[in-house]
């Protein structure tokens, strides 16, 4: 079964640098959302339990896809990231210039589990996606450390990292259950 639950991430801890995330809850007096700025209305069905969830869901994972728009078209990239203070900081190779498309815009960033369920496909696999502004930032010497070795080659070029902050204004997770009982699975008869 497929279920989808919007959320915004105002409320999100950092995981990584242990500190606190922005305090408050979207939509209501004092909130501030994840740039710091006081908060609007929260998606619909949004709850504090899902913006957690589906931040750490997306720390569980290393690589993710990046919708952008280039020259008027949808884009699809590949991206490395970390949750750092209840922002989204992506790594990318600087020669493909798809950092240069991001800049100052509104993108969506998404990750899954789906390239790595257990065996006999009774774990829940979800999926998650983060959309709000992206800048080019540069990280420090701690925040690169934790990234990790890039590859050394990105279609033949040197691997030239640069880096992104999303800042997620919206967030929507989707899990896949599967029934576990035995009357859901398939015995072998030997």
């Amino acid at each position: 079964m497929l279920f989808s639950r919007p959320s915004d991430t105002g409320t999100a801890k950092d995981h990584g640098t242990g500190t606190p995330g922005t305090p408050g809850t979207p939509g209501t007096p004092g909130a501030r959302d994840a740039s710091g700025t006081p908060g609007t209305a929260a998606s619909a069905g949004s709850s504090g339990a899902d913006r957690l969830r589906a931040i750490e869901l997306l720390g569980s994972v290393r690589y993710g896809r990046l919708a952008i728009s280039m020259r008027a078209l949808p884009f699809l990239a590949v991206a490395r990231h970390l949750v750092i203070e209840d922002r989204v900081v992506l790594r990318m190779h600087r020669g493909l210039g798809f950092h240069e498309s991001c800049d100052g815009s509104v993108v969506a960033y998404g990750a899954d589990n789906f390239n790595t369920p257990a065996p006999g496909g009774t774990e829940d696999l979800w999926s998650v996606q983060f959309t709000g502004p992206v800048e080019i930032m540069d990280p420090g010497p701690g925040q690169r450390e934790r990234f990790g070795t890039g590859p050394a080659e990105v279609n033949g070029e040197h691997f030239d990292p640069v880096y992104l902050r999303l800042d997620p204004r919206l967030a929507h997770m989707h899990t896949l259950t599967f029934d576990a009982s035995p009357s859901g699975r398939t015995r072998s008869v030997t």
